[in-house]
Formats: structure tokens, sequence, C-alpha cells
């Protein structure tokens, strides 16, 4: 008798499911059952989206050129927006033919991918990374080469590493900076090297930008295709309004790249899912046009709370943390919280440490599995101060029984 075949196709069977979302979900649905649970989850800034941004789209909404389609590369006046601020915030001077808005980030980062990629064209992948990107290398056909890296050298590679991971099917290297999940973050010599070592290599680079604004201890954004002005032409910045102006719901993202990359990216996604909102992209331009008073006023917030989580997870009994540098992620090693008992339970993995936080302590972390590395926490500091002292608070009462 023929086996039945599955339901689902085996390639998107295959996706993991995003291990930020769930435990933010799981995080959100024990608190509307009443639960006193704080999430460290989701990397979601706690602020509103400032009020100038909600009213450009209060008006948008009642012009009735919004409720129609529109180009499904984006909004014209939303791409010269986008062309302006890069110019303004990282010096990378674009043209509005090389700009893709897309549905948030993660749709720009698989537009990317999906355009790029071959099957079994290779992709440089710093570990620890962020949940999404080996799903859409992988979608994609192609296969993500990991490079790991480790708190002894800041969570950051260097150019050796990245020669010694080299095969004659990578064509892609994905740099991030600052970093999701690590919050580590590369100097401009830093940068500029691996850029040069792209270059001499004939790669391509993608680079993630989205936290641009959220550094701290006075660095300064430092993008790969300015430091590295020959890389331009095999780059691809990936962006978007969601951490900068806690607009996380609003789903505004872009991509920027040659101008024959992002004609190929457009008609893919003119096939998929058309244009983004129409009132989101007015809301994005008015985000894009406007001050940069409440972004100031937010990386404060953030870079107080950075210190703050960074000195409590240091106190916690087998956590050891770096200060991040950068986005609004901490990242500590758990280990040597690892193999003791727990109230009668024993975590073994980081994985089962953050069960039984969640069931004991109602807090609720992202396990380092999650982002290629086991024994770690990541913790989002973009939660109010009271919540984060009260949190870490509760993990240090649990592991000091």
């Amino acid at each position: 008798m023929t086996a039945p075949r599955s339901r689902v196709s085996a390639r998107i069977g295959a996706i993991a499911e995003s291990a930020t979302l769930a435990v933010d979900a799981k995080a959100k649905a024990l608190k509307a059952a009443g639960e006193p649970v704080i999430g460290f989850g989701a990397g979601e800034p706690d602020f509103p989206t400032p009020d100038h941004i909600v009213e450009a789209a209060i008006v948008a909404a009642r012009k009735p050129a919004n409720h129609r389609y529109t180009p499904a590369g984006g909004l014209p006046e939303l791409k010269e927006a986008i062309v302006a601020k890069t110019k303004r915030d990282s010096g990378l001077s674009v043209t509005a033919g090389q700009v893709l808005v897309t549905n948030g980030g993660k749709q720009a980062v698989y537009n990317t991918f999906a355009t790029l990629l071959d099957p079994g064209d290779e992709v440089l992948v710093q570990s620890p990374y962020w949940v999404t990107y080996p799903e859409a290398i992988r979608l994609a056909g192609g296969r993500a080469v990991y490079v790991e890296s480790g708190v002894e050298s800041g969570f950051k590679v260097t150019v050796d590493q990245l020669e010694a991971a080299r095969t004659p099917r990578t064509k892609v290297l994905l740099f991030v900076s600052p970093s999701n999940p690590t919050g580590a973050v590369y100097s401009p010599a830093e940068v500029e090297a691996i850029g040069r070592w792209a270059v001499d290599k004939g790669l391509w680079v993608v680079t993630d930008e989205i936290y641009e604004h959220l550094l701290y201890g006075g660095r300064e954004i430092a993008s790969m295709p300015v430091l590295v002005p020959e890389l331009a032409d095999q780059c691809v910045v990936v962006h978007g309004v969601a951490k900068t102006y806690a607009m996380t719901g609003w789903r505004v993202g872009w991509m920027l790249a040659p101008v024959d990359v992002i004609k190929a990216a457009t008609n893919l996604q003119s096939h998929s899912t058309s244009n983004v909102n129409n009132i989101a992209q007015a809301a994005a331009v008015a985000a894009l046009e406007g001050p940069l008073d409440c972004v100031v006023t937010m990386r404060t917030a953030f870079d107080r709370r950075r210190h703050t989580i960074h000195r409590m997870l240091s106190e916690v009994p087998g956590f050891s943390c770096s200060e991040p540098e950068g986005a609004f992620y901490a990242f500590p090693s758990v280990k040597g919280a690892l193999g003791r008992a727990i109230r009668g339970k024993v975590a073994s993995t980081s994985m089962e440490l953050a069960a039984i936080l969640l069931d004991e302590a109602k807090v609720a972390v992202v396990p380092g599995e999650a982002f290629g590395a086991p024994g770690y926490f990541r913790l989002s500091y973009a939660l109010s101060d009271d919540d984060l002292v009260e949190g870490v608070s509760r993990i240090n009462a649990l592991l000091r029984e």
C-alpha cells in the first residue's frame, strides 16, 4: 500500500516556527488568562508610535486615492523619503530606482535572498543569528554556512574566520551590526575590513541596518557600502521603520540594491503581496521626514535600560553577561545555571531552563537554541523599567533558592 503523501509540502513543512514570536504569543496568552507574566521575548519597543506619524495615517486614510492599488514597489513619495533619509543618516547615496518598499523588514530579507540565490548557493551567516535569516535562505534554495562567534570576541567574526568558511559555492555574506540577538556592534575599521574582503572575493553583501539608530556609548553608524564604495554594485541594504520609530505593527520595510536586483525583486513582490498598505506607507513618510526627537527619547530610555539589565543579569547565579553595545537585547550565557535542581526540576539546556522560568517565575525569555547559540538567553530590554527590574529580580530570586 502506498504511503499517504503529506498534506503540506516538504519545503514549507521544513520551516521552523519563529521562536521569538512563539515566546511572545505564549506570554501574551498567559497574561490574557490572568497570569502575571513578564515577557522579554519580542523585539518590540514599548513606546507608542509618535503622534505626528499616527496623525499622518489618519489623514491618509481619508484620501480615496489610498483606497486603491498603488505601485507594487512603493509610493513614489515614500521612495524619495527613503532616498533622503538614507543619505542623511548613513551617507549612502541611492536613487528611487534602487528602492523597493516591503511589508516589513522580514519581506525585505525574503525578497533579497529569493532574488539573489540559486539552489545550492551558500550564504555566510554569523552565529548567533536572528531566527528568520536561515529560513529565508533555505526557502530560496540556498544554504546557510554558520560562522561562529562567542562572548570572548564580543560576538563578532573576523576576516580570517570568513575566509575559512568560504567555498566555491559562497555567493553572499550576510552582515548585521548592531546585532540581533547579541547587541554587538562592529567598529568602522572592522566593517571596512570585512567589506574590502567581500569585494576582493567577488561576494554579494546583504547588510541589515534596521538598528542603525540604536547605538550607545558614542558609537556611530558604519554602513559598509559607504565605507567601501566599490561594494555598492554587489550590496543589498535591508531596513525598516519598525525599531527606530516604534512601528513594528505598521509593517513597512525596504531594500536598497542595484537597479536590476530591485526590478527583479519588485516583480516578485508584484506576484506575492503587491503594494504595501498605503496608510502605513503614508505614516512611514511622516516618520522619515519628521523630527528625530522621538528617536532620541527612545534611545535614551533603551540606554538606561541596557545598563540596568546588564548589571542585574550579571548578579544572577550562573549567568554571565557582556554589556550590549547596540539594538535592545542582552544575550547572557546561562551555562553556569544548568544542571542544578530548581524547585525539583533540572534543566540541562537553556531551552529547558527557559521553560522552568516561565512556569515557576512567570518570566518569558527566548532560549539561545533559537539563534544557533545553546547555553544563552536573549532578553529584550524594550519593555518598561519597572517590568525589566521585576522580571530579572524574579529570575535572580528563583535561581538563589
